[in-house]
C-alpha cells in the first residue's frame, strides 16, 4: 500500500512538472498583445540587396555622440551594422553612396499629424524626412486616398476618430459616446480594425478616460489626450499614455478659480478655446510652483507630451497690430514647454501639418526650431523627434535609431543639425524600408 502511494505521488509530481510550465505559457499567450504596426505595412516596398552609406556624420538618435566619418550597412531593408568606416568592413556586393558632407539621421516620426484636406500631403512630409506619421483623431478611411495614390507615402500609424462627447468639437473626425459603455465598446473596434493608438477629446470626463485606457490597455494601445476641460493631472491618474499640445495643461497651471472659468466658457461653446486659451496663457506664471510641480508629476508618470508649438505661434508682423495678448501667451507655452523638458518630461515632436508660419510640407521642421526656441538643444530636439517618439508609439524595437537589427528608415541632410537645427530643412535623400524615395 505504502509503494502504491509512493508510486502514485510521484505520477503526480511528474504531471504537474509537465502541465504547469505549459499552463504558465497559455496564461502569459493569453496575455501577449500583438505589436503596433503601421496600417499600411504590408504596402510598404521592400528591397533585397546591400547599401553601404559611407562617410557620412551618423546622429543615431539614442542621443549619444554623433560619429564622424561613419558608415551604415543596409542588407535587405534592415541595418546590419553602424560605425566608424574605418571600423567597418563593407561588403563587396554592396551599393555605396558616398555621404561625406551629410548627415545621416533616423527618419523623423510626427506624433501629431492630420491631412487637413491637403492632396498628397504625407507623400510631401516623406520627402522632407518624415518616414513615420500618426494622426490622432481621423477616421482610418478618410487615408483612403492617400494609400491608393500610387505615391510613397510614410509608415502610418492611425487611431481612427478621437473619442468626444457632444456636442464635438470637431464632428467629422469624432466618435460621440454617452458613456463609459459605449467608449469601450469604440476601443475594442478601432484595436479591431488596426487603430495604433486611442484619442480622447476634452468633453471626457476622467470617469470615463479611466474605462477607456482600461480597455485600451488590454489591447496593447497607448492613450492620448487633447485636453480643455479636463484637468491633465486627474486624466493622467486616469490612464493616460500622452498629452496632445501644450494648451493641455492650462488647468493645471492656473489658480482654480480662474481655471474654472475658462472651463466653463470652453464647455458652454467649443470655439471659445481658440482666443481664450491665449488669455489663460497670458496670465500663466511659467517659473511658478504650479509649473515646477506639473514637470515633476510628468516625469514620475512618464507621460509623453507632444506640445505642437506650431499650432499656436504668433509673430509680430510688420505693418498689422501687435496682438500683445497672443505674443505673451505663445511666450508662455514655450517657457512651460522648456520648463517640462528639464524637469525630465518626455517632450516629443508633433507637426500638425498646417501651421500659420510654415509653408506646406515644412510644418515638422518648424516645430523642432520652435522646440530649440523652448530650451531643449538640438541633439535633444532630435532624440525627440526619432527615438523617444518610437517609444511614444511602442515601436522603438524596430525603429527611431539607426542600431543594427532596426529597419531602415533614414534621411540624408546636408549642414550639421547638432549645430543649427535648420539643418534638417537641407534633406538630401531619404530612405523608406531600405529603399531611397524617388
Amino acid at each position: 500500500m505504502q509503494r502504491f502511494r509512493s508510486t502514485i505521488s510521484v505520477i503526480f509530481l511528474l504531471s504537474m512538472v509537465t502541465w504547469l510550465p505549459g499552463c504558465i505559457q497559455t496564461k502569459r499567450a493569453a496575455n501577449k498583445t500583438p505589436a503596433i504596426r503601421e496600417i499600411n505595412q504590408r504596402k510598404l516596398a521592400s528591397r533585397t540587396g546591400t547599401i553601404a552609406i559611407v562617410g557620412a556624420t551618423i546622429v543615431d538618435g539614442t542621443g549619444g555622440i554623433p560619429i564622424n566619418d561613419g558608415c551604415v550597412i543596409v542588407t535587405d531593408g534592415i541595418i546590419t551594422a553602424t560605425g566608424k568606416k574605418a571600423d567597418i568592413k563593407i561588403p563587396n556586393n554592396a551599393q555605396i553612396v558616398e555621404a561625406a558632407g551629410l548627415t545621416l539621421m533616423p527618419g523623423f516620426i510626427d506624433s501629431h499629424f492630420h491631412l487637413d484636406g491637403v492632396k498628397d500631403l504625407p507623400a510631401m512630409f516623406l520627402q522632407n524626412g518624415v518616414t513615420s506619421l500618426r494622426d490622432p483623431g481621423a477616421w482610418i478611411e478618410a487615408y483612403d486616398g492617400e494609400r491608393k495614390s500610387g505615391k510613397t507615402i510614410p509608415r502610418l500609424f492611425l487611431a481612427g476618430p478621437h473619442l468626444d462627447m457632444f456636442p464635438p468639437a470637431y464632428p467629422r473626425d469624432a466618435y460621440v459616446v454617452r458613456d463609459a459603455e459605449e467608449a469601450v465598446r469604440e476601443v475594442n473596434h478601432l484595436a479591431d480594425i488596426g487603430a495604433s493608438v486611442i484619442k480622447v477629446y476634452y468633453r471626457l470626463p476622467p470617469a470615463i478616460i479611466r474605462e477607456v485606457c482600461k480597455a485600451a490597455r488590454n489591447r496593447g494601445l497607448p492613450v492620448t489626450a487633447h485636453l480643455e476641460t479636463t484637468e491633465a493631472r486627474e486624466a493622467i491618474e486616469a490612464g493616460l499614455d500622452g498629452i496632445e499640445h501644450i494648451t493641455s495643461f492650462g488647468l493645471s497651471l492656473l489658480p482654480q478659480i480662474t481655471g474654472e472659468k475658462y472651463r466653463q466658457l470652453v464647455m458652454a461653446d467649443n470655439n471659445a478655446r481658440k482666443q481664450g486659451r491665449y488669455d489663460v496663457w497670458k496670465v500663466i506664471d511659467p517659473n511658478g510652483t504650479l509649473a515646477d510641480s506639473l514637470g515633476v508629476f510628468l516625469k514620475n508618470k512618464g507621460t509623453f507630451v507632444s506640445p505642437t508649438l506650431g499650432a499656436f505661434e504668433y509673430q509680430a508682423t510688420a505693418g498689422q497690430p501687435l496682438d500683445t495678448t497672443r505674443l505673451t501667451a505663445f511666450d508662455t507655452m514655450k517657457k512651460i514647454t522648456g520648463r517640462l523638458h528639464r524637469s525630465g518630461a518626455k517632450i516629443v515632436v508633433g507637426s500638425h501639418s498646417m501651421i500659420p508660419y510654415a509653408e506646406t510640407g515644412w510644418a515638422y521642421q518648424r516645430e523642432m526650431e520652435l522646440l530649440v526656441d523652448s530650451g531643449l538643444s538640438p541633439a535633444e530636439v532630435i532624440h525627440a523627434a526619432t527615438l523617444q517618439n518610437a517609444h511614444f508609439f511602442r515601436i522603438n524595437d524596430r525603429l527611431g535609431s539607426i542600431e543594427k537589427g532596426k529597419q531602415a528608415d533614414l534621411i540624408l541632410v546636408k549642414g550639421n543639425p547638432i549645430q543649427n537645427i535648420s539643418a534638417t530643412r537641407n534633406v538630401v535623400k531619404v530612405m523608406l524600408n531600405g529603399i531611397w524615395v524617388k
